[in-house]
């Protein structure tokens, strides 16, 4: 790979507002897919060994620039200044409930929760963290379930890298019926 392509590369990435996959940065280049991985794998090496404050990272089935950790504080504090985005506890157990049992209905939510959920769901919607995936067969009630972005900033590139909780939620019958019982 020459010079050009790498800061072709680090050009796209730059100003991309979310990971790019590596099938569409070898395009972008005009190189292979196995080529690209291995100058975007390259390049997240020699950024770590130069100890810059980015990062070149993997997440949500695609390669995007982070600052790095450790100028969390900092940077946070430039970019939050003067306002407030951080989620709520609601809206976190909310988007924890639905990122573990997706598909889920709002019902479903409020009798995991056992609070209403609506003005919640639609926040994490507005938010961009979790989407409408589609509709129940039995009463066409919304099914709802995170989104690439929600990935990207929990820097994951699937689901399965959740922490396994399957034990402490409810199964899928007891939703039902609770469900149900709510109608």
């Amino acid at each position: 790979m020459n010079k050009f392509q790498r800061g072709a590369l680090e050009a796209i990435l730059m100003v991309a507002p979310e990971p790019v996959s590596v099938t569409r940065l070898a395009q972008a280049i005009e190189a292979s897919e196995a080529d690209t991985d291995a100058l975007l794998r390259s390049m997240q090496t020699q950024y770590c060994a130069d100890e810059r404050g980015f990062q070149l990272r993997e997440a949500a089935g695609g390669w995007r620039m982070y600052s790095d950790p450790r100028y969390a504080q900092i940077v946070g504090e430039f970019v939050t200044a003067g306002q407030s985005a951080r989620l709520s506890v609601p809206a976190l157990e909310t988007l924890a409930v639905i990122a573990y049992r997706q598909p889920i209905t709002r019902a479903q939510i409020a009798a995991i929760r056992g609070v209403e959920v609506d003005s919640v769901v639609r926040t994490l919607v507005t938010r961009g963290l979790v989407e409408q995936v589609g509709t129940t067969a039995a009463t066409g009630a919304g099914l709802f379930g995170t989104t690439a972005l929600f990935l990207e900033k929990m820097g994951m590139n699937s689901l399965d890298e959740l922490a396994p909780l399957a034990p402490y939620l409810p199964d899928d019958a007891i939703l039902d019926d609770i469900e149900k019982e709510m109608r």
